[in-house]
């Protein structure tokens, strides 16, 4: 896997629990302010779109995570 891949992986991973501590409907609910975390990684999501940077991406260069295939 590439840096992309492993960003996409992380970000999701990290939606799909903030969404789970922060929707009421879940069985692991702690509170709604998990929801906070959720819009911050989306838009993390949305500026590397554009911008081509993440600080994420910055630590996995870091850690010799291959940038290309």
């Amino acid at each position: 896997m590439i840096i992309t891949d492993w960003i996409h992986a992380i970000a999701g991973f990290f939606i799909v629990i903030s969404l789970l501590f922060g929707v009421e409907a879940s069985p692991l609910f702690h509170s709604s302010y998990w929801l906070f975390f959720t819009a911050f990684v989306g838009l993390n999501l949305f500026q590397f779109g554009f911008t081509k940077f993440c600080p994420l991406g910055v630590i996995l260069k870091k850690l010799g995570i291959p940038e290309n295939r």
